[in-house]
């Protein structure tokens, strides 16, 4: 029982350690040069059942993310991901709803999302994939 005690304590050491990067992670964003636009963008994820899915999307689109450096964009992401999942949980909902590869379906907010942060054609971003690759 005791290698299974440690192991527990090693668990939680660890999450209490990812969760701290992540929150400094988060506080090195909003102090930094984007702070003012990425405030905005969190408080908002921090009331995703106040904002409509088309809202969110525009703010996000109009946001110049080729001006924003790459850890900054994993930050935002990660923000945005946890938002999601933790709105989908309260409602029910599996924590995650991504379309399978190839289907017809449209892409979820997600990942028309991440599409614009990483910078891809954000007037792509939220067509249904086609199956031809």
């Amino acid at each position: 029982m005791k290698r299974q005690d440690q192991n527990l304590a090693d668990n939680a050491r660890g999450l209490r350690a990812w969760k701290a990067f992540h929150r400094d992670e988060r506080e090195t964003v909003l102090a930094g040069p984007h702070a003012r636009t990425l405030a905005e963008l969190f408080r908002m994820f921090a009331n995703l059942e106040c904002v409509q899915p088309a809202q969110l999307i525009g703010f996000i689109g109009a946001i110049n993310w080729s001006e924003i450096d790459f850890p900054t964009r994993l930050t935002t992401l990660h923000e945005i991901n946890q938002a999601i999942t933790k709105w989908r949980e309260r409602q029910g909902l599996d924590p995650i709803d991504d379309p399978l590869p190839f289907s017809e379906a449209p892409e979820n907010a997600f990942r028309i999302i991440r599409g614009i942060v990483s910078n891809q054609s954000p007037a792509s971003a939220g067509k249904p994939r086609s199956g031809n690759g």
